[in-house]
């Protein structure tokens, strides 16, 4: 699981009336290995928990790797006849579409490199040169199809691991329930990656924070590079600086190069991306790691769809490189106090 690099700043508000009866009501657990939370406005205080409930256990029964029965997990062990589902084939297209846009920087595929390295879901292994490039011969993209209704693998060894798309999605998927019981104001997280909508108690935008990127920050000590005013969008921050592990004095990053099968070494600490959707937001902030600062923005000047926020060491400093539109959305600091 990636690193978490966002934190919420909007006030998770239990049951206060606001000037229109509205009733602001907030839920919070654990899924996917990691916590969310969740507040929207009702004006029947009605409380979702349940179907949210039911919405996380059918996507954890459908994308989680550590749940033996699940459909990703059965693909992975090549039970064929396994059916896939909704969840399954909108994440594996959305994924897909990412990986084609960024010519494989994000790729599903790399669950066994990942695993190897020691950040997936098997033990980390003893690795080489050799045996990375063994690994590598079965990461790709390519290597998988959707046929006839069907995932079809070219080699039966390759594996997948929507880790890196997972929990974005899962926010989408809330979202669009919350769209069809006609809530309007909304801010749900999940593992760090976040879709608002409307406004927070005090009729203002939900606002956000990025971290700065210190290794030994806590949930309680960690501090703020920068607040943004969501604005129906969705955010996603993916990072070095937490996820990592040091051996013989080498610090390898959970953010693997599916093109090298190493962990990735350049100076992008990380970066938070801004996307109409989570899922979205989620794959190309892992993208983005993998691909560095000058490869993001040069894809970036491409498009019109995506902001980014990067976090860069320079030195004993940071440096910071933002897009336009993600710069529009920075609030000031006198709007922080």
């Amino acid at each position: 699981m990636k690193s978490i690099g966002i934190i919420l700043i909007s006030f998770f508000l239990y049951q206060c009336k606001g000037p229109e009866t509205k009733t602001y009501i907030f839920i919070e657990g654990r899924t996917q290995g990691t916590t969310f939370h969740i507040t929207y406005a009702s004006y029947d205080s009605t409380h979702y928990g349940k179907e949210i409930d039911s919405i996380l256990n059918r996507i954890d029964n459908s994308l989680s790797v550590y749940n033996p029965s699940s459909v990703v997990s059965s693909l992975n062990k090549n039970l064929y006849d396994t059916v896939s589902d909704l969840y399954f084939l909108e994440t594996f297209r959305n994924a897909l579409d990412v990986s084609e846009a960024t010519f494989g920087a994000f790729d599903v595929t790399v669950a066994p490199l990942v695993n190897a390295w020691g950040f997936g879901f098997k033990n980390k292994i003893r690795l080489d040169s050799l045996k990375v490039d063994s690994l590598l011969s079965l990461v790709g993209f390519k290597k998988i199809e959707f046929k006839d209704n069907k995932i079809i693998k070219k080699d039966p060894r390759v594996q997948m691991d929507f880790n890196a798309i997972a929990q974005g999605y899962t926010v989408d998927v809330i979202v669009r329930f919350f769209e069809s019981k006609k809530v309007s104001d909304y801010l749900v997280e999940i593992g760090g990656e976040v879709r608002g909508k409307g406004v927070n108690k005090k009729g203002l935008s939900w606002r956000i924070g990025i971290d700065k990127p210190l290794d030994a920050s806590t949930e309680e000590t960690r501090e703020l590079q920068a607040i943004v005013s969501l604005n129906n969008k969705a955010i996603a921050t993916s990072g070095s600086y937490r996820k990592f592990y040091e051996e013989n004095g080498i610090r390898y990053s959970h953010t693997i190069d599916p093109s090298t099968g190493y962990p990735v070494r350049h100076n992008l600490l990380s970066v938070s991306v801004l996307a109409d959707d989570a899922s979205t937001a989620d794959a190309y902030a892992t993208a983005f790691m993998v691909m560095g600062i000058e490869k993001s923005l040069d894809f970036l000047k491409k498009q019109n769809k995506l902001e980014a926020y990067f976090i860069c060491s320079k030195g004993k400093d940071y440096e910071i490189q933002v897009t336009d539109g993600f710069k529009n959305l920075i609030e000031k600091d006198e709007e922080k106090k």
